[in-house]
């Protein structure tokens, strides 16, 4: 065995948390004689910035990231008489975070192992598969892929092996496709394509290897870059003096989680993760700009006009890869256009953008209980930490919420019916984590941090009787409308709809369920196969609406299963994995 190839073997040992990391090989069903498509219909700039109801042409419906549909012929008063329509099984194990994307009736599925699926989205008819051959030295960290984006008749689709392909929406077959990094450095895509104007843009994940992260642009007919925006800022660039020595050369800076668009400015808001190591006084104790942080992009050029950090320096983990929401909003007896950013270090944010770029700090609060931040700056957000809780090199320090925060990656909700903002929470879980000495070396793995002490350095709050949440805020007027708790964790995407239901997965017994979107009340569930970490979506066709989710357990929501079979005596839970599209309907 090859040094490299040991090491990447310890890599996923590590990152899993779990000790237990399930990079188990693929079973590929055979591939059925191929469509192809006969009436598609071209996604233009036009369809993708006014939301079709019919429709989920987007990863979360909408360029403002809303997760929200305003089909209302399944509602409140007839879900509990939802029932399966059809399923489909991808063939593929390990964690499903793709929501089935739709067009016209013809459905994209994207999962791991870099495979993208087309399907009758009445019937679940394979159209098309396309699978691309993962090189035999890759070991994927997180052996995802959260979605396709649609443009023109194209489906582009990223691999873990760190490649933008563009698919013939019709047949499935390779139009281009050009590699965005080299993965033998660390790099590597999991990301949805967020297609806009003629161009492409995606975002590279390797921040746990010392990568230097950026968002790039191709052209979507033949994949030529259009232009590359660093996250991390060079000498003579702005925020570079947030950086000390040529801790930028290796700061991290990752892309988990697609960007938004505001249709009217041409600006793109892009989430960006922690810097690296992880262990922010190797940094120098400075900002690293623009690691944690929001960041607002020019589409036609790349650059960057704005940001705002949500945490200066981060040593926690605490990716706020999470795009912010776009919506008007009335706070503090004005209404404005808003960004609000429900982060990972477990504080609701509510910021004011400009037109020219610049992104304006307005209130931030706590979501979950925080026991690191003991003070915000009320004209800049900045924070203020206790420095017990704020972990060094070879200094051990506990913090809550945990390494994977208040919310990760899983998708907010925000309904314009009822005004609220709807989050996938976990609370009550914490970490113990203190930085190392370990020296970087290109491609290898290099948290920064004290190994066996991050994975054995879980626990829970004392009294604590829940883990997962779903939360309702009235963000206007910062009030937490209802609250619904599940005993354990809940790794689920939220989507609000306009009959006044919220659909979720997240939970290890395995149920999809709809909520009263005013209440929480819970008004049906149904067990699927395996658990949901994947967005739902909705849609119509010939006058009947579907809501669709993949349901397929496995990446951080398996590794955290493992955690707390540690953490709770006589826990026992097991979620099989395994990937199905399920589909479900009215009578």
């Amino acid at each position: 065995m090859s040094s490299r190839t040991f090491t990447a073997l310890a890599v996923a040992f590590v990152v899993s948390l779990a000790m237990a990391f399930s990079a188990a090989a693929q079973d590929i069903p055979p591939t059925p004689t191929p469509g192809p498509i006969a009436n598609y219909s071209t996604v233009t700039d036009d369809r993708l910035a006014s939301q079709e109801a019919h429709n989920w042409l987007q990863i979360r419906g909408n360029y403002e990231g809303w997760m929200h549909s305003p089909l209302d012929q399944i509602n409140t008063g007839n879900v509990a008489n939802l029932r399966p329509s059809w399923m489909f099984s991808t063939g593929v194990v390990e964690g499903h975070q793709a929501p089935p994307v739709v067009n016209d009736g013809i459905m994209f599925v994207t999962t791991p192992s870099n495979q993208t699926i087309a399907l009758d989205a009445a019937t679940g008819a394979q159209i098309w598969r396309y699978r691309r051959e993962k090189p035999e030295d890759l070991v994927e960290i997180h052996p995802t892929n959260r979605g396709p984006g649609l443009y023109g008749d194209q489906v582009f689709v990223v691999t873990t092996d760190c490649f933008l392909v563009a698919l013939d929406a019709k047949t499935g077959e390779v139009n281009w496709e050009v590699a965005v990094d080299d993965y033998q450095k660390g790099y590597y895509t999991t990301l949805a394509p967020l297609t806009a104007r003629g161009k492409v843009l995606v975002g590279v994940s390797g921040g746990e290897f010392g990568i230097r992260g950026y968002v790039a642009a191709y052209n979507v007919d033949d994949g030529t870059q259009a232009w590359r925006t660093y996250t991390i800022p060079a000498p003579g660039e702005p925020g570079h003096e947030t950086w000390t020595a040529d801790s930028w050369q290796t700061g991290g800076g990752s892309s988990w989680v697609t960007g938004i668009f505001d249709v009217e400015t041409g600006i793109v808001y892009w989430g960006v993760g922690n810097g690296a190591p992880w262990a922010g006084d190797r940094r120098g104790s400075l900002d690293n700009l623009y690691t944690t942080s929001v960041i607002a992009l020019n589409l036609e050029s790349g650059q960057i006009i704005g940001h705002h950090q949500y945490h200066w320096n981060d040593s926690w983990d605490w990716d706020e890869v999470s795009p912010p929401i776009l919506t008007d909003l009335t706070y503090g007896g004005r209404t404005f256009k808003a960004l609000v950013n429900v982060a990972r270090n477990g504080h609701i944010f509510v910021l004011e953008p400009s037109p020219e770029g610049p992104i304006g700090f307005v209130d931030a609060w706590n979501y979950v209980y925080s026991d690191v931040v003991t003070a915000i700056d009320p004209e800049t957000g900045r924070f203020t930490y206790d420095d017990a809780h704020w972990p060094k090199t070879n200094v051990s320090a506990p913090f809550c919420p945990s390494l994977w925060g208040g919310k990760d990656w899983p998708y907010v909700s925000y309904s314009p019916a009822s005004g609220l903002l709807y989050i996938p929470a976990n609370e009550n879980i914490c970490s113990t984590m203190a930085g190392d000495e370990s020296e970087y070396v290109a491609g290898e793995l290099w948290l920064g941090v004290n190994i066996p002490e991050l994975v054995e350095g879980f626990y829970l709050r004392e009294g604590w009787e829940h883990i997962g949440e779903i939360q309702a805020w009235d963000v206007g007027n910062k009030n937490e409308v209802w609250k619904h708790t599940f005993k354990h964790h809940n790794w689920g995407p939220i989507l609000s709809t306009g009959g006044g239901l919220l659909f979720a997965g997240g939970t290890n017994d395995r149920m999809f369920r709809a909520f009263d979107a005013a209440t929480g009340a819970v008004l049906w569930e149904y067990p699927t196969n395996s658990g949901i970490g994947a967005p739902p979506s909705t849609y119509s066709l010939n006058g009947k609406q579907y809501v669709a989710v993949a349901s397929g357990w496995g990446v951080d929501a398996e590794r955290k299963q493992d955690i707390l079979r540690r953490e709770i005596p006589g826990y026992a839970e097991h979620v099989p994995q395994g990937g199905v599209v399920w589909v479900f309907e009215l009578p």
